[in-house]
């Protein structure tokens, strides 16, 4: 599930300068060089469809007057941003321009992190970092300000969101019911069938998505990304363990908020015991990553996306299963499903982002065995003190698709 970025918004200079002096930085660089960085483009306002093939700098203080500095050829590429214009030639002419525009600063935030431990805003190459560094400034990440200005949701957006889920939680019931009139008939149906019914449900209640849904069959449901397709599918049969994984959005507005949830079935009027035992253990991870939240959220404290991951993760690990839990915990989510927020991570990247107000998130710890797997979703969204969970309510125990 890759994510883009989508059309930009207006670059507003005050608020980015506010957010500047809250962070603690003399002040953010942006540098763009052969589609690099969608991120800086898109904080800016830029839609990227001018032609620019020359390297452009634009340092925001957190006080004054942007720079703008440009290519003699390309002099244009920055008319849409406030700033004063400095043109430069050659290389050296470029490199002594931008020491100029650095004299004097301390502390520079660039879509970088140390060690790339946050890849998804490392978007500054290693030798532009030295360069920068050479002028005499530290370069700190980016990461929380990016954060600060692609994530957050407003209050419409919120609403589109919680629309979302709450549509994608009345569609899993209907292809649910949909495996259980054709198990009732004798009638074949497979995992791809029930995908596509999926995707038409979008079109009904006016969502859509970047891609198909997950519907993943006993040890299918134990490969986290699978998908079936019109070749590559199972049949679903009596007794099946199905795991359905759903994400979409509102078609319009332009900028509504994604849904992203996972539940699971069995093909059955009882769960046999194997299946609740690790849904249990499961869920309760995922209960407890929430209380986390919401802990800190009531008590005004500062929390990361690493730290709501081991919340989940300690729990599964202490029952013996922390080798399954084969994935992060969550992932941001906005107008893209996976969004430049701070993910529910401390396996496949320590996320040392900060949590912020008006984000949201999913928690999806799962556990993956060889012939089943079991992972629940749940779509999170903070703001201060506030916790909104959307699509109550959420599973607390496998759906008996046959009862």
């Amino acid at each position: 599930m890759t994510s883009t970025l989508s059309q930009p918004k207006t670059f507003d200079l005050a608020q980015v300068q506010t957010a500047l002096t809250a962070e603690g930085v003399d002040g953010w660089l942006f540098y763009h060089f052969h589609d690099n960085d969608p991120i800086a483009l898109r904080i800016l306002g830029l839609s990227g469809s001018h032609f620019v093939s020359r390297r452009w700098f634009y340092y925001v203080p957190a006080k004054g007057t942007p720079t703008k500095l440009v290519h003699r050829i390309e002099m244009d590429s920055l008319d849409a941003v406030p700033g004063d214009k400095v043109v430069y030639l050659g290389w050296k002419e470029l490199e002594a321009k931008l020491k100029e525009i650095l004299s004097g600063k301390k502390k520079v935030a660039m879509q970088y992190s140390p060690g790339n431990a946050i890849p998804y805003v490392s978007r500054v190459d290693a030798g532009t970092i030295e360069l920068v560094k050479s002028a005499g400034c530290d370069v700190v990440t980016s990461a929380n300000l990016v954060s600060y200005f692609e994530a957050r949701l407003t209050s419409s957006q919120l609403e589109t969101h919680i629309e979302a889920v709450e549509s994608l939680r009345k569609i899993v019931f209907e292809a649910f019911g949909l495996i259980k009139t054709a198990i009732k008939a004798s009638k074949r149906i497979t995992e791809y069938e029930v995908q596509q019914f999926i995707v038409e449900s979008y079109e009904r209640y006016g969502l859509t998505s970047n891609s198909p849904p997950i519907v993943a069959v006993n040890g299918h449901a134990g490969l986290p990304h699978y998908q079936p397709t019109e070749t590559d599918h199972e049949e679903i049969r009596e007794n099946d363990f199905v795991l359905l994984d759903i994400w979409a959005k509102k078609k319009s507005p332009e900028d509504a908020v994604y849904g992203d949830i996972t539940w699971t079935g069995y093909v059955g009027t009882e769960v046999p015991q194997k299946f609740v035992d690790v849904f249990e253990i499961v869920r309760d991870a995922r209960d407890a990553a929430l209380n986390y939240v919401r802990a800190a959220a009531k008590e005004g404290r500062e929390i990361k996306g690493w730290q709501v991951d081991d919340a989940a993760r300690e729990h599964i690990t202490s029952k013996g299963y922390g080798k399954d839990f084969v994935h992060r915990t969550g992932h941001s989510i906005c107008t893209e499903v996976h969004a430049n927020g701070a993910n529910i991570d401390n396996l496949e990247t320590r996320d040392e982002r900060k949590i912020i107000a008006k984000t949201a998130f999913s928690i999806e710890p799962g556990i993956y065995l060889s012939d089943f797997g079991v992972r629940s979703e749940i779509d999170v969204y903070v703001d201060n003190a506030q916790v909104v969970v959307a699509g109550q309510p959420i599973q607390t125990e496998i759906v008996k698709i046959l009862s």
